[in-house]
């Protein structure tokens, strides 16, 4: 089969770190540690463990957190965590060559790609037995290889090929109504579910969205449609975004240099200016939501918290300045993929209703869709999406 292959190169790595962010092209060139290859289909766990199936890939993702892999931008904690080479894309639409279980062959799924303890065929841990999937603290143990998603698994294989395997208690059968595009879409609206829930908004809170792009208009519906907040400010660099995040349920919104002074006028809040540094609020907004993850984005929302606020980290963060957290005492809370025990049914049935609202199924049809071979053009068209008026950007490897 033909496949993406994500491998270990130290001098990819530190180019991609000295001069991705300055020239993107070369993160789909020179710098890139990706390769097209021919691949075995994945067999799964070594030991032939049961509830295990074979998908056949009709649509992956590109989500940010794989442009900061290639980019060298993702920090090394996540190396113990990890087992290369491997295939990426987490965010996969399939059909099931294999009956699993309950599941017969031939069933359109979407894939919780978190491995977990029922997964790797061990005894459940704290977190798991809880509901809480998404903090399992045995994803370097079991069945198969460290890997702390799909996409990021030697043994699993990933969305970026034409097959995969996955373990029964990741798959999601998708409803007939959704299109192959709706359906791309639960995975990360999933995960802005269990934002939405990790964020703690009390009834009336005034809420700052850092980030218009796919992971901010989906926290920002997931918002609106689960929580009871107030006002809710969307900060949107490009004009599509601005009107993206009106439908999507913002009641304001503004561009990165106003943002400060927008929420100092609706809130009353005093701003100081420090030498040699970025203003900041004293007052704010209640909860912010970091969607971006880089420096700017995380200062910003630390800076127009309140005092006693809450920061939610939902974008793979950058460092950033932490003395107004120290300060303001604000609550930093980290949110990361989602969990079985988010709501009823779970953060993915909540998101496969979610993607049916009328904002997600319009977003759906602007889906651009590159089959493997032309991998450089597709990472080249992630890097600048949110430029060219795109949200998402996939792999479609049947086009091969």
């Amino acid at each position: 089969m033909l496949a993406l292959e994500m491998f270990r190169s130290v001098p990819k790595t530190m180019i991609g770190k000295a001069a991705g962010g300055r020239i993107p092209m070369l993160l789909s060139g020179l710098a890139a540690p990706l390769r097209l290859v021919t691949l075995d289909p994945p067999a799964g766990p070594a030991r032939g463990a049961d509830g295990w199936a074979r998908l056949k890939v009709r649509l992956s993702g590109i989500c940010g957190s794989d442009l900061g892999m290639l980019s060298g931008k993702t920090s090394l904690y996540f190396s113990a965590v990890v087992s290369l080479p491997f295939v990426p894309g987490h965010e996969v639409v399939a059909d099931l060559l294999d009956d699993c279980e309950d599941l017969p062959a031939g069933t359109r799924v979407v894939i919780d790609p978190v491995l977990t303890c029922a997964a790797r065929g061990v005894t459940p841990c704290t977190a798991c037995a809880a509901g809480e999937t998404n903090r399992c603290s045995q994803i370097t143990l079991g069945d198969v290889s460290p890997g702390l998603q799909t996409g990021f698994c030697h043994d699993t294989g990933g969305g970026w090929s034409q097959q995969l395997v996955a373990h029964r208690s990741q798959l999601h059968p998708v409803p007939e109504g959704l299109s192959d595009e709706q359906a791309l879409l639960i995975e990360p609206v999933a995960c802005a579910v269990h934002t939405a829930l990790r964020a703690g908004v009390r009834p009336g809170d005034r809420v700052l969205v850092s980030g218009a792009g796919a992971v901010g208009l989906f926290a920002t519906l997931a918002l609106r449609q689960l929580t009871d907040a107030g006002e809710i400010t969307v900060v949107a660099k490009h004009g599509h975004q601005r009107e993206l995040a009106a439908e999507f349920g913002a009641s304001e919104v503004v561009g990165p240099q106003e943002t400060l002074r927008r929420v100092r006028r609706a809130t009353g809040a005093f701003q100081a200016a420090p030498d040699y540094s970025a203003p900041y609020l004293l007052g704010g907004v209640d909860v912010a939501v970091d969607a971006v993850g880089s420096k700017q984005s995380l200062e910003t929302c630390l800076h127009a918290t309140r005092a006693g606020g809450r920061v939610v980290l939902s974008g793979m963060p950058a460092s950033a300045d932490l003395s107004a957290a120290w300060f303001r005492e604000l609550d930093l809370v980290g949110t990361y993929a989602s969990a079985r025990g988010d709501g009823d049914g779970g953060a993915f049935a909540t998101a496969t209703e979610l993607v049916g609202h009328d904002a997600v199924a319009r977003m759906a049809k602007t889906v651009v869709a590159y089959p493997l071979h032309r991998w450089r053009e597709a990472l080249d068209h992630a890097h600048s999406a949110g430029r060219l008026g795109t949200v998402k950007v996939a792999f479609d490897p049947r086009s091969n």
